[in-house]
Protein backbone atom coordinates (compact mmCIF):
# COMPACT_ATOMS: atom_id res chain seq x y z
CA UNK A 1 0.00 0.00 0.00
CA UNK A 2 1.16 3.60 -0.58
CA UNK A 3 0.97 4.88 2.99
CA UNK A 4 0.18 3.05 6.51
CA UNK A 5 -0.69 5.63 8.98
CA UNK A 6 -1.80 5.95 12.02
CA UNK A 7 -5.80 6.90 12.59
CA UNK A 8 -6.49 6.65 8.95
CA UNK A 9 -9.11 4.07 7.60
CA UNK A 10 -6.97 3.28 4.78
CA UNK A 11 -4.66 2.00 7.04
CA UNK A 12 -6.67 0.71 10.28
CA UNK A 13 -8.25 -1.68 7.38
CA UNK A 14 -4.90 -2.58 6.11
CA UNK A 15 -3.78 -3.94 9.43
CA UNK A 16 -7.08 -5.63 9.61
CA UNK A 17 -6.77 -7.36 7.05
CA UNK A 18 -3.60 -8.84 7.67
CA UNK A 19 -5.15 -9.66 10.75
CA UNK A 20 -8.08 -11.67 9.03
CA UNK A 21 -4.95 -12.92 6.18
CA UNK A 22 -3.17 -14.76 9.32
CA UNK A 23 -6.08 -16.13 10.63
CA UNK A 24 -6.66 -17.84 7.51
CA UNK A 25 -3.62 -19.15 7.99
CA UNK A 26 -1.73 -17.13 5.62
CA UNK A 27 1.69 -15.61 6.16
CA UNK A 28 1.14 -11.28 5.73
CA UNK A 29 3.50 -9.04 5.48
CA UNK A 30 2.88 -5.32 4.49
CA UNK A 31 5.47 -3.06 1.91
CA UNK A 32 4.65 0.60 1.85
CA UNK A 33 5.95 3.76 0.28
CA UNK A 34 5.40 5.66 3.54
CA UNK A 35 4.38 4.82 6.92
CA UNK A 36 4.30 6.60 10.40
CA UNK A 37 6.92 6.61 12.83
CA UNK A 38 4.80 4.53 15.09
CA UNK A 39 4.09 1.82 12.51
CA UNK A 40 7.50 1.32 11.48
CA UNK A 41 7.85 -2.27 13.10
CA UNK A 42 4.91 -3.14 11.52
CA UNK A 43 6.15 -2.76 7.68
CA UNK A 44 8.63 -2.87 5.25
CA UNK A 45 9.67 -0.47 2.16
CA UNK A 46 8.20 -2.19 -0.46
CA UNK A 47 11.32 -1.77 -2.92
CA UNK A 48 12.69 -4.08 -0.17
CA UNK A 49 10.48 -6.88 -1.71
CA UNK A 50 12.33 -9.97 -2.36
CA UNK A 51 10.15 -11.96 -4.13
CA UNK A 52 10.99 -13.55 -7.56
CA UNK A 53 7.72 -15.41 -8.26
CA UNK A 54 5.71 -15.72 -11.49
CA UNK A 55 2.31 -16.16 -12.36
CA UNK A 56 2.24 -19.89 -10.59
CA UNK A 57 3.96 -18.53 -7.84
CA UNK A 58 1.63 -19.21 -4.34
CA UNK A 59 2.95 -15.77 -2.55
CA UNK A 60 -0.05 -13.52 -4.25
CA UNK A 61 0.29 -9.98 -3.67
CA UNK A 62 -2.81 -7.71 -2.36
CA UNK A 63 -2.87 -3.93 -3.40
CA UNK A 64 -4.42 -1.35 -1.14
CA UNK A 65 -5.55 0.95 -4.29
CA UNK A 66 -6.40 5.03 -2.54
CA UNK A 67 -3.79 7.17 -4.56
CA UNK A 68 -1.48 7.26 -7.19
CA UNK A 69 2.03 6.53 -6.20
CA UNK A 70 5.21 4.83 -7.50
CA UNK A 71 4.08 1.25 -5.96
CA UNK A 72 1.48 0.90 -8.80
CA UNK A 73 4.10 1.27 -11.18
CA UNK A 74 6.23 -1.28 -9.17
CA UNK A 75 3.55 -3.86 -8.74
CA UNK A 76 2.64 -3.28 -12.69
CA UNK A 77 5.71 -5.38 -13.26
CA UNK A 78 5.60 -8.25 -10.66
CA UNK A 79 4.54 -11.47 -12.20
CA UNK A 80 3.11 -12.80 -8.57
CA UNK A 81 -0.62 -13.54 -9.23
CA UNK A 82 -2.01 -10.03 -7.55
CA UNK A 83 -5.11 -8.83 -6.39
CA UNK A 84 -6.67 -5.07 -5.85
CA UNK A 85 -8.56 -3.72 -2.80
CA UNK A 86 -10.04 -0.48 -3.99
CA UNK A 87 -11.14 1.96 -1.17
CA UNK A 88 -11.65 4.36 -4.17
CA UNK A 89 -9.89 7.68 -5.81
CA UNK A 90 -11.62 11.44 -5.65
CA UNK A 91 -12.31 12.96 -8.80
CA UNK A 92 -9.54 15.74 -10.12
CA UNK A 93 -12.33 17.88 -10.92
CA UNK A 94 -13.75 17.93 -7.26
CA UNK A 95 -10.00 18.88 -6.30
CA UNK A 96 -9.60 21.42 -9.26
CA UNK A 97 -8.23 25.21 -8.39
CA UNK A 98 -7.45 24.02 -4.45
CA UNK A 99 -4.57 21.48 -4.12
CA UNK A 100 -3.21 21.04 -7.72
CA UNK A 101 -0.84 18.15 -5.79
CA UNK A 102 -3.91 16.42 -5.08
CA UNK A 103 -5.30 16.49 -8.38
CA UNK A 104 -1.73 15.25 -10.02
CA UNK A 105 -2.11 12.40 -7.53
CA UNK A 106 -5.77 11.24 -8.13
CA UNK A 107 -5.40 12.01 -11.55
CA UNK A 108 -1.94 9.32 -12.04
CA UNK A 109 -4.59 6.85 -9.14
CA UNK A 110 -7.10 6.88 -12.08
CA UNK A 111 -4.40 6.15 -14.71
CA UNK A 112 -2.60 3.13 -12.57
CA UNK A 113 -5.85 2.06 -11.94
CA UNK A 114 -6.52 1.50 -15.95
CA UNK A 115 -2.81 0.40 -16.24
CA UNK A 116 -2.90 -2.58 -14.01
CA UNK A 117 -6.24 -3.61 -14.83
CA UNK A 118 -4.96 -6.75 -16.65
CA UNK A 119 -2.69 -8.37 -14.84
CA UNK A 120 -5.17 -8.14 -11.89
CA UNK A 121 -6.63 -11.29 -11.12
CA UNK A 122 -9.57 -10.19 -9.07
CA UNK A 123 -10.51 -6.79 -7.20
CA UNK A 124 -12.33 -6.41 -3.96
CA UNK A 125 -14.42 -2.75 -3.70
CA UNK A 126 -15.71 -1.30 -0.48
CA UNK A 127 -18.78 -0.39 -2.15
CA UNK A 128 -20.82 -1.37 -5.26
CA UNK A 129 -20.16 2.25 -6.42
CA UNK A 130 -16.73 1.34 -6.45
CA UNK A 131 -17.58 -1.71 -7.86
CA UNK A 132 -18.85 -0.30 -10.97
CA UNK A 133 -15.62 1.91 -11.05
CA UNK A 134 -13.60 -1.15 -11.71
CA UNK A 135 -16.22 -2.73 -14.08
CA UNK A 136 -15.61 0.66 -16.37
CA UNK A 137 -11.94 0.23 -15.65
CA UNK A 138 -11.86 -3.44 -17.31
CA UNK A 139 -11.82 -5.37 -13.75
CA UNK A 140 -13.11 -8.70 -14.75
CA UNK A 141 -13.35 -10.35 -11.39
CA UNK A 142 -14.84 -8.41 -8.87
CA UNK A 143 -16.81 -8.77 -5.25
CA UNK A 144 -17.77 -6.38 -2.56
CA UNK A 145 -17.23 -6.41 0.99
CA UNK A 146 -17.34 -3.02 3.38
CA UNK A 147 -14.17 -1.69 5.36
CA UNK A 148 -12.99 -4.31 8.01
CA UNK A 149 -13.68 -1.46 11.16
CA UNK A 150 -11.31 -1.41 14.22
CA UNK A 151 -14.56 -1.04 16.67
CA UNK A 152 -12.00 -1.25 19.54
CA UNK A 153 -10.65 1.57 18.39
CA UNK A 154 -13.93 3.59 19.04
CA UNK A 155 -14.03 2.72 22.72
CA UNK A 156 -11.92 5.49 24.24
CA UNK A 157 -13.64 7.70 27.13
CA UNK A 158 -13.72 10.83 26.31
CA UNK A 159 -11.05 13.62 26.89
CA UNK A 160 -12.13 15.75 30.36
CA UNK A 161 -10.86 19.16 29.01
CA UNK A 162 -12.75 18.82 25.68
CA UNK A 163 -15.83 17.61 26.78
CA UNK A 164 -15.59 19.88 29.54
CA UNK A 165 -15.22 23.19 27.36
CA UNK A 166 -17.96 21.51 25.03
CA UNK A 167 -20.47 20.73 27.20
CA UNK A 168 -19.90 24.26 28.86
CA UNK A 169 -20.71 26.00 24.81
CA UNK A 170 -23.74 23.65 25.09
CA UNK A 171 -25.32 24.83 28.49
CA UNK A 172 -24.95 28.11 26.59
CA UNK A 173 -27.69 26.99 24.24
CA UNK A 174 -27.61 26.15 20.68
CA UNK A 175 -27.57 22.80 18.49
CA UNK A 176 -24.35 21.45 17.92
CA UNK A 177 -23.69 20.39 14.35
CA UNK A 178 -20.98 18.06 13.76
CA UNK A 179 -18.44 16.80 10.72
CA UNK A 180 -15.79 14.67 10.62
CA UNK A 181 -13.47 14.46 8.00
CA UNK A 182 -10.39 16.53 6.55
CA UNK A 183 -11.24 20.16 5.27
CA UNK A 184 -11.01 19.64 1.44
CA UNK A 185 -13.47 20.85 -1.22
CA UNK A 186 -14.19 17.36 -2.13
CA UNK A 187 -15.93 17.30 1.59
CA UNK A 188 -18.23 20.45 1.44
CA UNK A 189 -17.31 21.68 4.42
CA UNK A 190 -19.01 25.51 2.61
CA UNK A 191 -21.90 23.52 1.79
CA UNK A 192 -21.99 22.85 5.80
CA UNK A 193 -21.68 26.16 6.68
CA UNK A 194 -23.66 27.69 4.30
CA UNK A 195 -26.43 25.43 6.00
CA UNK A 196 -25.73 26.92 8.94
CA UNK A 197 -26.18 30.15 7.60
CA UNK A 198 -29.71 29.12 6.85
CA UNK A 199 -30.26 26.99 10.31
CA UNK A 200 -29.30 30.15 12.42
CA UNK A 201 -31.20 32.46 9.84
CA UNK A 202 -34.36 30.15 10.33
CA UNK A 203 -34.55 28.60 13.34
CA UNK A 204 -31.81 28.77 15.98
CA UNK A 205 -29.24 31.72 16.14
CA UNK A 206 -26.86 30.08 18.66
CA UNK A 207 -26.41 27.24 16.84
CA UNK A 208 -22.86 25.91 16.08
CA UNK A 209 -20.91 23.77 13.56
CA UNK A 210 -17.60 21.86 14.57
CA UNK A 211 -15.46 21.27 11.64
CA UNK A 212 -13.30 17.96 13.29
CA UNK A 213 -10.03 16.63 11.13
CA UNK A 214 -6.55 17.99 9.37
CA UNK A 215 -6.30 20.27 6.36
CA UNK A 216 -5.26 18.54 3.30
CA UNK A 217 -5.86 21.82 1.17
CA UNK A 218 -4.42 25.15 2.68
CA UNK A 219 -5.96 27.22 -0.01
CA UNK A 220 -9.09 25.92 0.15
CA UNK A 221 -8.49 26.25 4.46
CA UNK A 222 -8.10 29.78 3.93
CA UNK A 223 -10.63 30.54 1.71
CA UNK A 224 -13.36 28.75 3.85
CA UNK A 225 -11.71 31.01 6.70
CA UNK A 226 -13.15 33.92 4.90
CA UNK A 227 -16.23 32.66 4.20
CA UNK A 228 -16.87 32.42 7.54
CA UNK A 229 -16.02 35.76 8.10
CA UNK A 230 -17.64 37.58 5.36
CA UNK A 231 -20.43 35.79 6.90
CA UNK A 232 -20.25 36.98 10.23
CA UNK A 233 -19.84 33.17 11.78
CA UNK A 234 -16.33 32.77 13.17
CA UNK A 235 -18.07 32.70 16.80
CA UNK A 236 -20.31 29.80 15.58
CA UNK A 237 -17.89 27.65 13.65
CA UNK A 238 -15.21 25.77 15.39
CA UNK A 239 -12.05 24.59 13.15
CA UNK A 240 -11.03 22.10 15.76
CA UNK A 241 -8.41 20.53 13.18
CA UNK A 242 -6.62 17.36 14.18
CA UNK A 243 -7.80 15.77 17.93
CA UNK A 244 -6.50 13.09 19.48
CA UNK A 245 -8.85 9.40 19.76
CA UNK A 246 -10.22 10.98 23.12
CA UNK A 247 -10.99 14.25 22.23
CA UNK A 248 -12.78 13.11 19.22
CA UNK A 249 -14.98 10.93 21.24
CA UNK A 250 -15.89 14.23 23.30
CA UNK A 251 -17.10 15.72 19.85
CA UNK A 252 -19.65 13.05 18.84
CA UNK A 253 -21.09 12.39 22.68
CA UNK A 254 -22.10 16.31 22.81
CA UNK A 255 -23.18 16.61 18.97
CA UNK A 256 -26.71 17.13 18.21
CA UNK A 257 -26.69 15.89 14.35
CA UNK A 258 -23.64 14.21 12.42
CA UNK A 259 -24.31 16.59 8.78
CA UNK A 260 -22.51 15.55 5.74
CA UNK A 261 -22.51 17.46 2.64
CA UNK A 262 -19.44 15.70 1.06
CA UNK A 263 -19.35 15.03 -2.82
CA UNK A 264 -17.19 12.60 -2.93
CA UNK A 265 -16.82 9.02 -0.39
CA UNK A 266 -15.47 5.73 -1.12
CA UNK A 267 -17.58 4.15 2.11
CA UNK A 268 -17.41 7.38 4.98
CA UNK A 269 -16.23 5.58 7.85
CA UNK A 270 -17.08 8.77 10.16
CA UNK A 271 -20.52 8.04 9.27
CA UNK A 272 -20.58 5.00 10.96
CA UNK A 273 -18.84 6.25 13.85
CA UNK A 274 -21.36 8.96 14.34
CA UNK A 275 -23.91 6.16 14.65
CA UNK A 276 -21.64 4.20 17.37
CA UNK A 277 -21.87 7.55 19.27
CA UNK A 278 -25.85 7.41 18.96
CA UNK A 279 -25.79 10.60 17.14
CA UNK A 280 -28.24 10.99 14.00
CA UNK A 281 -26.91 10.91 10.74
CA UNK A 282 -28.02 13.35 7.78
CA UNK A 283 -26.19 13.20 4.55
CA UNK A 284 -26.23 14.53 0.75
CA UNK A 285 -26.51 10.92 -0.89
CA UNK A 286 -23.64 11.57 -3.24
CA UNK A 287 -21.02 9.11 -4.38
CA UNK A 288 -21.18 5.71 -2.07
CA UNK A 289 -23.01 7.68 1.12
CA UNK A 290 -26.45 6.07 0.47
CA UNK A 291 -24.21 2.27 0.58
CA UNK A 292 -22.63 3.76 3.72
CA UNK A 293 -25.42 4.29 5.51
CA UNK A 294 -27.62 2.06 4.18
CA UNK A 295 -30.97 3.05 5.99
CA UNK A 296 -28.86 3.84 8.98
CA UNK A 297 -29.25 8.08 8.52
CA UNK A 298 -31.30 10.63 6.70
CA UNK A 299 -30.18 10.79 3.14
CA UNK A 300 -30.90 13.96 0.90
CA UNK A 301 -30.93 15.06 -2.28
CA UNK A 302 -29.79 18.33 -2.33
CA UNK A 303 -27.34 20.48 -0.40
CA UNK A 304 -29.55 24.01 -0.82
CA UNK A 305 -29.23 25.76 2.24
CA UNK A 306 -32.54 25.86 3.49
CA UNK A 307 -33.16 22.26 2.66
CA UNK A 308 -30.31 20.79 4.77
CA UNK A 309 -31.23 23.40 7.46
CA UNK A 310 -35.03 22.26 7.34
CA UNK A 311 -33.59 18.73 7.71
CA UNK A 312 -31.07 19.47 10.50
CA UNK A 313 -33.75 20.98 12.62
CA UNK A 314 -36.63 18.49 12.41
CA UNK A 315 -33.62 15.89 13.82
CA UNK A 316 -32.79 18.62 16.37
CA UNK A 317 -36.19 19.65 17.54
CA UNK A 318 -38.25 15.90 16.96
CA UNK A 319 -37.26 13.72 19.77
CA UNK A 320 -39.67 10.57 18.17
CA UNK A 321 -37.07 11.10 14.97
CA UNK A 322 -33.66 11.19 16.31
CA UNK A 323 -34.60 8.24 18.61
CA UNK A 324 -35.74 6.59 14.76
CA UNK A 325 -32.46 7.73 13.46
CA UNK A 326 -30.36 6.30 16.46
CA UNK A 327 -31.90 3.60 16.17
CA UNK A 328 -31.75 2.75 12.35
CA UNK A 329 -27.91 3.70 12.68
CA UNK A 330 -27.32 0.69 15.58
CA UNK A 331 -29.53 -1.32 13.35
CA UNK A 332 -26.67 -0.45 10.52
CA UNK A 333 -23.72 -1.54 12.95
CA UNK A 334 -25.42 -4.60 13.31
CA UNK A 335 -24.69 -5.29 9.92
CA UNK A 336 -21.24 -4.22 9.62
CA UNK A 337 -20.46 -6.34 12.76
CA UNK A 338 -16.69 -6.94 12.76
CA UNK A 339 -17.43 -10.26 12.57
CA UNK A 340 -19.32 -10.27 9.97
CA UNK A 341 -17.28 -8.94 7.81
CA UNK A 342 -14.14 -10.50 8.23
CA UNK A 343 -16.09 -13.52 7.12
CA UNK A 344 -16.64 -11.77 4.13
CA UNK A 345 -13.75 -10.70 3.25
CA UNK A 346 -12.17 -14.11 4.10
CA UNK A 347 -14.88 -15.59 2.17
CA UNK A 348 -13.83 -13.06 -0.42
CA UNK A 349 -10.18 -14.25 -0.60
CA UNK A 350 -10.92 -17.93 -0.51
CA UNK A 351 -13.37 -17.69 -3.82
CA UNK A 352 -10.76 -15.19 -5.85
CA UNK A 353 -7.71 -16.74 -4.97
CA UNK A 354 -9.41 -20.35 -5.79
CA UNK A 355 -10.73 -18.80 -9.06
CA UNK A 356 -7.29 -17.32 -9.96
Amino acid sequence: MPVLAVRDAVGAHTLQVQTVLQEMGFRSEIFVAESSAELADRVHPFRSYPGRGDETSRTWLLYQCSIGNLMADFLAERQEPKLLNYHNLTPAHLLEGWDPGAVHAVTVGRYQLLQLAPGIKAAIAMSRFSELELMDAGYRSTAVVPPLLDIQSLEHEADPAALDHLRADRERGGADLLFVGRISPSKGQHDLVKALAAYRRTYDQRARLRLVGGTSSPAYREALGRFVADLGLEDAVDFAGSVTPRELVAYYVTADVFACCSDHEGFGIPLLEAMHYRVPVVAYGAAAVPETIGGGGLVIPTKSPSYVATALHRIVTDQALRQTLVSAGQARLTELEPARVRARFAGAIETLVSAG
